[in-house]
């Protein structure tokens, strides 16, 4: 059985820093990109940030260029997310997903295959 499993979210002040994993299990993910979404209160899923196979692209979206990093261990199957200088909007549920269709392009959202069941993020202000 493929998971993904989330860890890392909590509650932080604004300005806080925390780490996201992103742990695959049931097999690897070496040859897919991996990606961040978040899901705020009362919005629409959105895209965080992705990155290739080997890591040679990371894509993200404007409002958190320069603000996050996204990487990935291939050895431990494991992708993370580190933000920095967090911000109330930042506050919602992020899910890791995984594309089986791309390896190196940033896929569109419906072209996920896997995703986590999500871990809240909270930054208050």
């Amino acid at each position: 059985q493929v998971q993904l499993v989330e860890s890392g979210g909590g509650l932080v002040q604004a300005g806080g820093s925390l780490r996201l994993s992103c742990a695959a299990s049931g097999r690897t993910f070496s040859s897919n990109v991996m990606a961040w979404f978040r899901r705020a209160p009362g919005k629409e899923r959105e895209f965080v940030a992705a990155i290739s196979s080997g890591g040679g692209f990371r894509y993200y979206t404007d409002s958190v260029k320069g603000r996050f990093t996204i990487s990935r261990d291939l050895a431990k199957n494991t992708q993370y997310l580190q933000m920095n200088s967090l911000k109330a909007e930042d506050t919602a549920v992020y899910y890791c997903a995984a594309s089986d269709r791309y390896s190196s392009r940033r896929p569109p959202q419906d072209e996920y295959d896997y995703w986590g069941q999500g871990t809240q993020v909270t930054v208050s202000s």
